[in-house]
């Protein structure tokens, strides 16, 4: 199975990209990680914010594939403690998928196509970040949880 972490915008915090990196590098021992960044959606001050979800859609599910497992980052989706989270990563390793796609929207959410075509939705807090500081949690916690299946020290830290 390979993840797949698809996020809108670049992060352009030097220290954010080497930490974030740092993990991806630390995630290969376990499975196959991509992180995939669409490019920011130019001209948005002529947008509403709807039309900049729309867009925003658009491009997300251009990169999704039919036989993909669409997971979306939302503060309201279900909220899992990180050991619950490795359960949760197990349960689709064994399900025989392709591809577990994980996706970060942008500013003001995701489109109803985005939610339509999403097969689930996990919270990683019920307060709210910046993207790129998402990016960095959800890598982290994603290597927290292999660490966890293997019974490896790391999540007693």
């Amino acid at each position: 199975m390979t993840i797949k972490l698809l996020a809108i915008g670049k992060t352009d915090n030097k220290e954010l990209v080497s930490l974030i990196e740092d993990y991806k590098k630390r995630l290969g021992f376990y499975i196959k990680f991509t992180l995939e960044i669409i490019p920011d959606i130019k001209k948005v001050k002529n947008l509403s914010q709807a039309q900049q979800k729309e867009k925003e859609g658009e491009l997300i599910l251009n990169k999704i594939n039919t036989t993909d497992v669409l997971i979306l980052l939302d503060e309201k989706g279900k909220e899992l403690n990180s050991i619950s989270f490795s359960n949760y990563l197990q349960k689709h390793m064994n399900s025989g998928i392709k591809q577990l796609v994980f996706v970060i929207g942008g500013p003001y959410g995701f489109s109803q196509e985005v939610l339509k075509k999403a097969n689930g939705k996990i919270s990683l807090s019920k307060m709210t970040f910046s993207h790129q500081m998402i990016r960095l949690f959800f890598v982290e916690q994603l290597y927290r949880g292999f660490t966890i299946l293997r019974n490896e020290p790391y999540h007693h830290h």
